[in-house]
């Protein structure tokens, strides 16, 4: 198979001025990861705009996104490798940019879905590219707490997306969940354009696996699809069936192309490894749940208890405030304990706090008493968690395929997005009227929780147990 998508830990620094470097990088995983979260504030205003468009089709402006973002991430590396880091981190930004202004102007619910998947195909380029280019900056003993803050910057960007953008669409229109990529992410090309230098591996690039793509594209999508078909039409519905057999069909012709294809879109080989296994399917549950939280915590508050959409955007701002602290403190005890008991420990908190939602907040508004805990729990089980998955991923990797294994592990993640919101939707319609509609999702996120800690038990990333894998 062939090699990552960014460049080894141990090759040669760059000359560029880290620091420029890394707020560069970091500008483009918080537009990203905002980018995955924020239209869960703006969604009600978006129902609202469009109000021919059934609930169905309203959820593909969510996942249209992260689907051809999760199914171009490892090619579009390897892209970066081939034509040029700079050259593709530029592109994904460039296109990035030219998405989200096309959402904003849109006029029809087709056209907001090309332009998300216009911005997710930019996100993808981007992504690996602005990896690549933080690693070649820093030299290799400040690259573990470099790419530490990176990851950091997008675990508080996608907790803070739906408060951010609660507060732009309540004030200024729906069109603002999009425009507000604009203003930092112009400033982010222009300095990119000054200050980045090129680098590109030719020997690890490879063409693009679009058989791979198009297969990936097609089962997940076609899963979604039918999952979000089942509230309207029912779960026994022949439609409904088709659509989830065909996509469990699709994947199975994925993994089948993958194992025998040059440079498929997902290295199944990483997954030989037993950690790296653990690791996914956590990350897939997690990623699930995750996104159900974010999406039913707008859906609940402004269908049940009438908030405003600033008003529930601020509800759920406590909990991202404890990400970033959480995620450098449990980073340090990681880097000397490895990460299991975070993970195990952080799963459980966010099991937690699903708990607390299925039990404790009613049909009355008590902001204080019976939100105000749970959001607290959420902020620091992800703070745990998001972080650990990353890293605890490529722990027991080979240093010349950690970026291909970062990769593939991000694409996993963003799956489990498009399934979160498909199950929300299947189980809501988009709209939360009924206290025992949230409490219905909040049974799902425990099981979810659950499982994610029973994945990560066995998962050993200490360092004393890497040595062996890692000497050679």
């Amino acid at each position: 198979m062939n090699g990552p998508s960014v460049p080894a830990p141990q090759a040669q620094s760059s000359s560029m001025s880290p620091w420029p470097v890394f707020w560069i990088a970091s500008v483009a995983v918080f537009l990203v990861s905002i980018d995955v979260t924020v239209l869960y504030a703006a969604f009600p205003a978006l129902r609202r705009a469009f109000p021919d468009a059934d609930p169905a089709s309203m959820s593909w402006v969510l996942n249209a996104y992260t689907l051809v973002f999760a199914a171009l991430l490892v090619p579009a590396g390897r892209l970066a490798d081939l034509r040029g880091r700079k050259r593709t981190f530029l592109l994904g930004l460039g296109m990035f940019l030219a998405g989200s202004l096309g959402c904003g102007i849109a006029t029809h619910v087709e056209m907001l879905w090309a332009m998300r998947a216009v911005q997710g195909a930019g996100a993808a380029l981007l992504l690996p590219a602005s990896l690549s280019i933080l690693l070649a900056a820093f030299p290799v003993s400040k690259r573990a707490i470099a790419v530490s803050l990176w990851g950091a910057v997008s675990g508080v960007a996608g907790a803070l997306g739906p408060s951010l953008g609660a507060f732009l669409v309540d004030h200024f229109g729906w069109p603002w969940a999009f425009f507000l990529n604009l203003p930092l992410g112009a400033i982010a090309l222009w300095h990119g354009w000054r200050i980045l230098d090129e680098s590109r591996d030719p020997e690890r690039g490879a063409p693009l696996d679009l058989v791979g793509v198009v297969l990936l594209i097609l089962g997940v999508g076609s899963i979604a699809f039918g999952l979000v078909q089942s509230e309207a039409l029912g779960w026994t519905s022949p439609a409904v069936a088709l659509a989830i057999a065909g996509g469990l069909v699709m994947l199975a012709a994925f993994v089948a192309w993958a194992r025998t294809a040059r440079a498929p879109a997902i290295d199944l080989s990483l997954f030989q490894d037993r950690t790296y296994r653990y690791i996914n399917l956590a990350s897939l549950c997690f990623a699930i749940g995750f996104a159900m939280m974010f999406f039913q915590t707008f859906l609940f508050t402004t269908g049940v208890w009438s908030y405003s959409l600033t008003q529930a955007g601020l509800a759920g701002s406590p909990g991202p405030l404890l990400v970033v602290p959480t995620a450098i403190v449990c980073g340090r005890f990681a880097a000397r304990a490895g990460h299991r008991l975070l993970l195990v420990t952080g799963s459980l908190v966010s099991t937690a706090a699903s708990i607390w939602f299925a039990l404790v907040p009613g049909v009355t508004p008590d902001y204080v008493h019976a939100w105000l805990p749970g959001a607290l729990l959420t902020g620091l089980g992800v703070g745990m968690v998001m972080p650990a998955l990353s890293a605890a991923a490529v722990a027991h990797l080979p240093p010349a395929r950690f970026g291909v294994g970062s990769a593939v592990n991000q694409a996993i993640r963003q799956m489990g997005s498009v399934f979160g919101v498909a199950l929300t939707a299947a189980m809501t319609g988009n709209a939360i009227v009924h206290l025992a509609e949230f409490r219905t999702l909040c049974y799902l996120q425990i099981a979810l929780g659950l499982a994610t800690a029973i994945l990560c038990a066995p998962v050993d990333t200490r360092p004393r147990a890497l040595a062996p894998a890692t000497a050679h």
